[in-house]
């Protein structure tokens, strides 16, 4: 009975300890503004000033329902191979895409 208990104990450990860690803390006000012209000027280059897409997609919500917050964190990040996204790790956290992530999938798209 009581190897049970510690197996159970020992299962919902490990369970709760590979959930996700914490949400961070958004990007700082300034930061918020450097990466919604980031959005602006970089990305609006190929996505449209307006982005309502160019050379990439349109990057609204209705154009982007259906899109996991998380792959379209990954595509910011990392790029998508064989196309013109390049990668915006070297300019962009984790974090910070999430955040832009959010702004875009609720259409802001100007500084907070």
């Amino acid at each position: 009975m009581m190897k049970k208990g510690w197996v159970a104990g020992i299962a919902t450990t490990m369970a709760v300890s590979c959930v996700a860690p914490a949400a961070q803390d958004p990007p700082s006000p300034a930061r918020q503004h450097e990466i919604v012209r980031l959005l602006q000027q970089d990305c609006g280059s190929c996505h449209g000033l307006t982005l309502k897409g160019g050379l990439g997609p349109a990057l609204l919500p209705q154009a982007l329902a259906g899109k996991s917050p998380e792959f379209l964190r990954d595509t910011i990040l990392n790029g998508r191979p064989g196309t013109p996204m390049a990668p915006w790790r070297p300019f962009l956290n984790d974090v910070e895409a999430a955040w832009l992530v959010d702004r875009l999938l609720q259409g802001k798209t100007d500084a907070p």
